[in-house]
């Protein structure tokens, strides 16, 4: 059986995958959306702390 970690990595190299990674950098690439990001970054970071 394969691994997560192996599993990701045949998904990040595969059409979609790397069709979806180039979709997230673009998302990323605008300021308001890595503002939100942030923020979320930071949510969650907040709750795994507790």
């Amino acid at each position: 059986m394969t691994s997560i970690g192996q599993r990701i990595l045949r998904f990040l190299r595969s059409t979609q995958g790397r069709r979806l990674a180039q979709q997230a950098q673009q998302f990323a690439a605008r300021p308001e959306n890595r503002r939100r990001l942030e923020q979320l970054r930071h949510r969650l970071d907040r709750r795994s702390r507790r």
